[in-house]
């Protein structure tokens, strides 16, 4: 048999969440100095262009509340009581002016009681307890007054009661007090652990009309009885003493007996004593002129601590938070079903981040880019690269086809990245093949990817090339950490993508210098230390190129300061501010020795350093190598233009790029 339900889950024609828009936000804040798990917090907590973020739900849960407490107060039932009251003291007075026939003795002193009465509503009404009303529309607002209080009494912990005791017979009034009892021997057979299953289902069966929230266990009976005693005791702890005064000592006129505060005093502190871990002592400041009645009251406190409980899901600031936490139907009942949908998208953008294998946990159990998202980020920089170097913002990217060595006559299955030229009749034969296996039709033939066979050529090292990138304290200080360190990863894209026979290596130098794989320097915090050890970055950098010995050496540097740093015969590093000469005299020395080794040099300065300019430019000029003064924005541009324009098998294809050629590409 079939079961529907509303459809809740926002628009179904709504495209699907935006991975690439959520990557790249991420992959920015790692670069800054995030971890990844923080990085996607801060991404859905700000949300995205076209998705509202956490921040923004967290603002209206915020808003909710503030306007809860600035439109009501707590004096609702009282007010209620008060206009009651009145309304039967002015038709009893009525009546003792109008009836000729009674004593003018009883009638002085009935007005006297009526002049008499106390100013405090709950004092009036106990007064009036043993008044003998000669009026019989005044005798039904005192007691409309008494079955007023046993409804909101009831309402603070049934929800709905008000409503459905109005106008209730004395068996009604038997059929509560009964299921009270009823439920306060369940609740302490409970507590001593000597109920069954079967003692709720005999409860249940007899007064569930009372529950239409339809409980299905004990525990879930005691979690909603909790929740609206504690708001109610809440509530009382938010009145003003004088308040609380009142309304306790006109509770004992309740249905005209004290037996109803007796069992709802039971039943609480049976309440408390189960469920201890709710909310039993806070308090609110209600400050609006909208009276609310016991019931409502009650109703607005666990309104408001549902919005307590969404803005500490909203934070995600506990330990192991996920978006899963958020309860989607409080959500929706608090700020209504648009919110619950885009609650519901950043989960399902969550769990997809987390599934779909661009955040991958390391062994020691830290939340990392994978290598899936390396590459994926690395695409986005390239093309933003491609747009720069070619000027033609929003123009297609255009491929142009070329092999990476010679043709060997061997063939194998494709791989991503792979630039080989496709062997179309091995490819063909390959879906041919398996179309048979797979029982359908001859014709027509569809390649699936993995069908395609690519023609192997012979792996030849075209260049090797070193970027050092400057990880001084300053580049931290000035914001080049991450235009940095977006260099390097679309550096190492197009190499590892297009250009997979050369040898890259990144060397970070900062008070001294050292390898690192891109994973590495991508996820690299800002260093603190002083020190710029070009020296020991160049040691680096000649020890790749003498690895690689027919390979051209390709030499980039980005730096945005002078050396102050240089490693000792000992290994220990030599730090001094301005530079000392040996400092500079061993930079030189090392820079010569790239010379030697036949490198393309080319300096990278950040920064508008006079000082620095002469030094970077002479020490370019020494080994006639060049020096580029690129905006942060423009970083990647010029490192990857430079990389391209130093290879000669594409020069002449692409142009030197100092002298404007503006030939690139990147995958789709």
């Amino acid at each position: 048999m079939s079961r529907y339900r509303r459809y809740d889950g926002g628009d179904p024609l709504a495209p699907p969440v935006d991975l690439a828009e959520a990557l790249d936000h991420i992959g920015q804040d790692v670069m800054a100095g995030y971890s990844p798990e923080r990085a996607m917090r801060e991404f859905l907590r700000r949300g995205g262009q076209d998705q509202r973020g956490l921040d923004d739900l967290a603002r209206q849960v915020a808003e909710r509340r503030r306007d809860i407490l600035r439109r009501h107060d707590l004096d609702g039932t009282m007010r209620e009581v008060r206009e009651l009251l009145d309304k039967a003291v002015l038709a009893e007075r009525g009546q003792l002016a109008r009836d000729v026939v009674m004593d003018d003795d009883d009638r002085t002193f009935r007005e006297m009681q009526l002049d008499q009465l106390p100013s405090s509503t709950a004092a009036a009404v106990s007064e009036l307890a043993s008044y003998d009303w000669q009026s019989s529309e005044a005798r039904e607002a005192y007691e409309e007054i008494k079955d007023l209080l046993g409804r909101e009494l009831l309402d603070q912990r049934f929800a709905g009661m008000k409503q459905a005791l109005e106008g209730a017979t004395d068996e009604d009034r038997a059929a509560v007090n009964e299921m009270l009892g009823d439920l306060n021997e369940l609740l302490e057979k409970h507590a001593q652990g000597a109920d069954t299953e079967q003692d709720f289902r005999d409860f249940m069966d007899k007064h569930g009309d009372f529950f239409p929230e339809d409980p299905q266990d004990i525990d879930e009976l005691l979690d909603s009885l909790a929740q609206r005693a504690a708001a109610a005791q809440r509530m009382m702890n938010s009145m003003t003493p004088e308040q609380r005064a009142e309304l306790m000592e006109l509770s004992q006129q309740a249905f005209g007996s004290p037996e109803l505060m007796e069992q709802l005093a039971r039943m609480d502190a049976n309440l408390q004593s189960l469920r201890p871990g709710e909310d039993w002592g806070g308090s609110e400041d209600f400050q609006g002129d909208q009276g609310l009645g016991l019931g409502d009251g009650t109703g607005a406190l666990q309104d408001l601590a549902d919005l307590d409980r969404l803005a500490d899901q909203l934070s995600q600031s506990y330990g192991g938070a996920r978006m899963d936490d958020v309860d989607l139907d409080a959500l929706a009942r608090q700020l209504g079903d648009q919110a619950a949908v885009d609650a519901r998208t950043l989960t399902e953008l969550e769990r997809a981040l987390r599934d779909s294998g661009y955040l991958q946990r390391g062994s020691d159990g830290e939340l990392r880019l994978s290598p899936k998202a390396m590459r994926q980020l690395g695409r986005a920089l390239l093309r933003d690269v491609a747009t720069r170097m070619s000027g033609r913002q929003g123009q297609r990217e255009t491929r142009h086809a070329g092999a990476a060595g010679d043709l060997s006559g061997a063939t194998r299955a494709w791989e991503f990245g792979d630039t080989e030229p496709w062997d179309v009749t091995r490819s063909i034969t390959n879906a041919i093949v398996r179309t048979a296996g797979e029982g359908g039709p001859a014709l027509p033939v569809r390649l699936r990817i993995d069908d395609i066979e690519v023609q192997e050529t012979e792996a030849r090292t075209q260049a090797a090339v070193a970027l050092l990138v400057d990880t001084s304290f300053s580049m931290a200080m000035d914001g080049r950490w991450v235009p940095m360190k977006r260099t390097a990863l679309a550096l190492h894209q197009l190499v590892s993508s297009r250009f997979r026979g050369d040898a890259l290596q990144l060397i970070a130098f900062g008070r001294h210098a050292q390898v690192m794989e891109i994973e590495q320097l991508t996820a690299l915090d800002a260093q603190w230390e002083k020190g710029t050890n070009l020296h020991h970055g160049l040691l680096l950098a000649n020890r790749h190129f003498r690895k690689h010995p027919n390979a051209q050496p390709v030499l980039l540097v980005v730096t945005d300061g002078e050396p102050t740093a240089h490693l000792e015969a000992d290994g220990e590093v030599f730090f001094d501010y301005p530079p000392h000469p040996v400092t500079i005299a061993n930079a030189v020395r090392e820079l010569d020795n790239s010379q030697r080794l036949g490198a393309q040099t080319t300096f990278f300065r950040l920064g508008e350093d006079p000082g620095l300019a002469r030094f970077i430019e002479s020490m370019a000029r020494r080994v006639d190598g060049q020096m580029v003064s690129p905006e942060l924005d423009d970083l990647g541009a010029a490192v990857v233009g430079s990389y391209l324009g130093s290879r000669s098998s594409y020069r002449d294809h692409f142009g030197d790029w100092m002298d404007g050629g503006r030939g690139f590409w990147v995958e789709d």
